[in-house]
């Protein structure tokens, strides 16, 4: 039976580091994703309106390279989530799961650096706080560079027990991932394609396959 999947990520672009070559494959399987996101990821800078313009665009482009369902942008403040009352994010998350009551979530992990990236994942545990016929049977934590691994070591480190083989589906996740080239730094900084690709190769070649996308599995529910 084919699944609804729901990618709640804090700002575009996550999705396509973390889960985008996750994204495309449950697509090629016949599942339905949606992605939530949490901010337009440039609210913090000094100039926003043309790079929020920019940024959706990419968003857009991306959106449709992996052959999502639905795209919902919210507009809490980037990087400054944590001055949200909690409450607040946990009702928009909510409402999205009780319009398409998706069986699998993925997020962030808590560990990350970025304060936006933490706040999503508590909005979503909360949301799925275990309720008797409640749709989420999974949920999965997936790593984005430039954030993940830049952690205080040992702090809540990223150890990823879950690895979804992407290997027909990473020049997807290149190509979704490239849609937001002005989000992406020159070698040697963490977030470029370069790097994106080579992590993929990495987290596949720890279990022996060609590629794969790393997760901490947070919940499932078996039935």
């Amino acid at each position: 039976m084919n699944k609804t999947v729901l990618v709640v990520a804090s700002h575009t672009d996550d999705e396509a580091m973390g889960c985008g070559g996750t994204i495309a494959r449950h697509v090629a399987e016949g599942d339905t994703v949606h992605l939530l996101f949490m901010t337009d990821g440039v609210g913090s800078r000094e100039i926003v309106a043309d790079e929020a313009t920019e940024r959706f665009s990419a968003a857009q482009q991306a959106a449709e390279i992996l052959g999502v369902k639905s795209s919902t942008n919210l507009s809490f403040p980037d990087n400054s989530m944590d001055a949200v009352p909690l409450l607040d994010i946990v009702k928009e998350v909510e409402s999205k799961i009780s319009e398409i009551k998706p069986e699998i979530i993925y997020t962030h992990h808590i560990g990350d650096l970025n304060i936006d990236h933490q706040v999503t994942h508590k909005a979503v545990m909360t949301a799925c706080r275990p309720q008797p016929d409640f749709s989420v049977e999974a949920i999965y934590a997936f790593e984005v560079l430039s954030s993940t691994e830049w952690q205080t070591p040992g702090l809540m480190s990223f150890i990823p027990n879950v690895f979804i083989d992407i290997t027909d589906h990473l020049a997807t996740k290149i190509k979704a991932s490239e849609a937001y080239s002005e989000e992406m730094r020159a070698i040697p900084h963490s977030r470029n394609v370069s790097h994106i690709e080579l992590l993929a190769k990495h987290r596949g070649y720890c279990v022996g396959v060609h590629a794969a996308e790393a997760f901490t599995l947070v919940r499932e529910i078996k039935k």
